[in-house]
């Protein structure tokens, strides 16, 4: 059984040096459930990040070629797992990008061990080249690669936390920051050449 956590406070919790390997083992074991439909599974978020502070929630990533497919197939696989399908099926687009909505979409699909046994998950299904998906693997790897600058971000998560009634709010108020983290981390993808 699992229960849905977005009207539940939000916890931060510091980095754990377990959490890389951990997500690892998760993507591992969704890319054997949900077969060749899935392009590519990889560990995203603060709990892929060394150093970070985050919520005790794996965010993975499967990248797929046609969304609506994609989901079709997962579905059943991943109800099997436990998993629960999320009513969002569109990111954020960053403020000022002037990007279409329609580019940004996704399907999402959570986990939430009830008895407090195994991992929860967040599963976010976006398409192969997409605004969104390339987004998540910038945001990863621009701090993998500047862990100076993990102190700040998992002080300023510590304190939203801390301030706001639930976590559907704290993503709400933590969206325009990671914008903020993303217009500095794409002229290092330029300078350094990154690609997803």
């Amino acid at each position: 059984m699992v229960h849905d956590t977005s009207s539940a406070r939000p916890v931060v919790l510091p980095a754990d040096p377990g959490w890389q390997a951990r997500g690892r083992v998760i993507a591992g074991g969704l890319s054997g459930a949900l077969g060749p439909a899935a392009l590519r599974i990889e560990h995203i978020g603060s709990t892929a990040i060394p150093g970070m502070a985050a919520k005790p929630v794996f965010d993975l990533q499967v990248s797929v070629g046609d969304l609506a497919a994609a989901a079709a197939l997962f579905e059943g696989p991943l109800a099997e797992l436990g998993f629960r399908r999320s009513p969002y099926e569109r990111d954020h687009v960053p403020a000022g990008s002037g990007d279409d909505p329609a580019r940004w979409g996704k399907r999402m699909w959570w986990l939430r061990p009830e008895d407090g046994a195994g991992e929860a998950v967040n599963l976010h299904a976006r398409v192969a080249g997409s605004p969104n998906e390339r987004l998540a693997l910038l945001f990863r790897d621009w701090f993998r690669a500047h862990p100076g600058a993990v102190p700040a971000y998992a002080a300023f998560k510590r304190t939203l936390a801390g301030a706001v009634p639930d976590v559907g709010t704290y993503a709400d108020v933590k969206d325009p920051v990671v914008d903020l983290v993303v217009t500095v981390a794409e002229p290092w993808a330029a300078e350094t050449g990154w690609r997803p």
